[in-house]
């Protein structure tokens, strides 16, 4: 009797060999192995609320991923790339590195856009690929996913460091543990404000380099003709 409460791995393997529908495969799977394993309705809803409650941050990226992919669907993408088309001098370089500004700032307050699936993909692709365009070229895939790897390249700099600015932030207590380990008691305000100087640096150089990236790939996928606008 006790291999009964593999049921449930049994309707996913065989939901999958079907290609039916994901979630509705797991939420089967899920109900199945509750009723099966003797949980009954009752344990098996303080279940599912114990380990939301404990993985939260997990339900909040997903939450962020469902809001993100509703607001795809009703025209964010357009409204992004429709919006960086009215700024003049607008580069995917700039882009990048007001991003990063932006990132660097609220990453100091422990504040996250989303990262890449949440805000790059959805917002800033779509705007640096209107601003290609606003200079008369037409995007190809393979600047495209240059962009793809400056944009992520920026998100990783500013969040590893900036977020040790927070102060009680995972980041600070992780390097203030690790001191500790050694032998090394130091307070956490006191460990960003050492890391202050160090993050602007590191924005600063990141930006100039994605900046002068930036125009080398211009010059790389378009050459040296001008655009539908007469830029180069």
């Amino acid at each position: 009797m006790e291999l009964i409460k593999l049921l449930g791995v049994v309707i996913v393997i065989v939901g999958f060999a079907l290609k039916l529908d994901s979630i509705l495969i797991i939420f089967l799977a899920l109900i199945t192995t509750g009723i099966v394993g003797g949980l009954g309705v009752e344990g098996l809803l303080e279940t599912i609320g114990t380990n939301f409650v404990a993985n939260r941050s997990m339900a909040i990226f997903i939450m962020i991923l469902l809001v993100t992919g509703t607001l795809e669907r009703n025209g964010l993408r357009e409204a992004a790339a429709d919006l960086i088309k009215k700024v003049k001098g607008a580069t995917a370089g700039k882009l990048v590195c007001a991003y990063g500004i932006l990132r660097g700032f609220f990453g100091a307050f422990n504040v996250g856009f989303g990262g890449v699936a949440g805000f790059i993909r959805p917002v800033l692709l779509p705007m640096a690929e209107g601003a290609v365009k606003n200079s008369g070229h037409e995007p190809t895939e393979e600047h495209m996913e240059d962009i793809k790897g400056m944009s992520s390249a920026m998100e990783n700099i500013t969040w590893f460091f900036f977020q040790v600015l927070f102060v009680g932030g995972s980041g600070g207590i992780l390097v203030q543990t690790t001191l500790a380990s050694l032998g090394y008691e130091v307070e956490l305000i006191d460990l960003a404000m050492q890391e202050i100087p160090v993050a602007l640096i590191a924005l600063v150089v990141a930006c100039v380099y994605f900046l002068m990236k930036d125009k080398k790939l211009t010059k790389k996928y378009y050459g040296s003709s001008t655009g539908k606008n007469g830029r180069k």
